[in-house]
């Protein structure tokens, strides 16, 4: 899942409306911990005194909670070699070896998250389990605009302190969550499933079309399709994005475009961190994955399939390359260069500083530490 998952464990992506591990929280009391890579361990606290260790790819649904609750000591949750979960009073370590648990089969049906592909090709199924489980025996704000059309209204769910003018809403092919204080400006359009997070702005005259989370504090204009933003970035101008992932604090300036879609209509390749090359996805649709903390300057260019790690500066004419480094400043004319680290800290607290935030030490931390795997790793991080 790199390079979202660079500087945070894979249960803090969003997909749908939900994180996947606010998916977890719905279905226990318990108190939720991650077992990750020592670097991000300081930040996302393992729980010392855990017995239940579930795969954050796994996203969860009520046969497969019941399933985990029937586990006994030493034995672990499979299917077809995927470990779902383990219980053991043992304190296991992040890479601990499956085959000492007693394997037990599930039989029932559930959705993983394997690849970056997988975060916004299962994205519009799980807008529709959440909305499920956040809506019902709830009742929407209601729309008091008198210029805002809404198609479907029993599919469209508005949470409290939502700002609407003059906008279309269509829920009659999958439903549309409006988070709480966000605001849909004046001739935007919303087509479901789609999912607007607390705080997100949707721009004048923007076209969010069918299979699009925005998380929180998002500001996003311009045409976006089958998509994903993590939360806290920008695309607030023209320029169309589809079928891609972009992370925290991004900022995508005024008419940048990505392609999804190669002119000889074959299968899309995508960079893998873990081989360290392009490989293929069997995917025909797939556009940009964006780590945090990375900007694109205006009209840039993200050829089919591009993926750009974290702190990394974009900018200039020609499509970029396909896959871009963290810690990278410049461009496919300009060429490439490190980002000095203090200048990207910087600038990473600058923009936070407008809303009121800033990276914490052990944030700078981490990144600290995956620029010094760039380094000595010759840049494919």
């Amino acid at each position: 899942m790199k390079p979202l998952t660079l500087n945070r464990p894979v249960g803090e992506l969003r997909i749908g409306i939900e994180t996947i591990i606010e998916k977890w929280r719905h279905f226990t009391d318990i108190k939720i911990g991650y077992l990750t890579e020592q670097y991000l361990q300081e930040k996302f606290k393992v729980i010392d005194n855990s017995s239940l260790y579930i795969n954050a790819s796994v996203l969860p649904n009520e046969s497969i909670w019941e399933a985990i609750n029937e586990l006994r000591e030493g034995e672990i949750l499979t299917q077809e070699g995927e470990y779902i979960a383990v219980k053991t009073s043992q304190k296991l370590s992040f890479n601990f070896d499956y085959q000492q648990f007693t394997q037990k089969q599930f039989e029932g049906e559930f959705s993983i998250i394997r690849r970056l592909p997988d975060l916004f090709l299962l994205n519009a199924v799980q807008i529709e389990v959440d909305f499920k489980r956040l809506t019902t025996g709830r009742e929407s704000q209601k729309i008091n605009d008198p210029f805002t059309r809404v198609y479907n209204p029993e599919n469209v769910f508005v949470e409290h302190g939502a700002d609407i003018k003059a906008a279309i809403i269509n829920a009659e092919n999958g439903p549309v969550y409006i988070g709480k204080n966000t605001v849909l400006q004046e001739g935007c359009l919303i087509i479901g499933p789609a999912a607007i997070g607390e705080n997100s702005i949707v721009a004048f005259g923007a076209r969010i079309r069918p299979n699009v989370t925005l998380g929180p504090d998002s500001r996003v204009g311009g045409e976006v399709g089958n998509s994903i933003f993590m939360g806290y970035s920008n695309k607030a101008h023209d320029g169309f994005l589809g079928n891609s992932v972009i992370g925290e604090w991004c900022n995508l300036g005024a008419n940048t475009n990505n392609s999804n879609l190669k002119n000889d209509y074959k299968e899309v390749k995508l960079y893998d961190y873990n081989l360290g090359e392009i490989t293929s996805t069997g995917e025909l649709f797939c556009g940009t994955f964006m780590g945090d903390y990375t900007k694109a300057g205006i009209s840039t260019m993200f050829n089919t399939g591009t993926v750009i790690g974290i702190c990394s500066n974009v900018f200039g004419g020609d499509f970029q390359e396909k896959f871009i480094p963290s810690f990278t400043w410049g461009g496919k004319i300009a060429g490439y260069q490190d980002y000095r680290f203090d200048k990207a800290i910087d600038v990473i607290n600058t923009t936070m500083g407008r809303r009121n935030l800033s990276l914490s030490e052990n944030d700078i931390e981490i990144l600290r530490w995956i620029e010094t795997q760039k380094k000595e790793k010759h840049a494919i991080f």
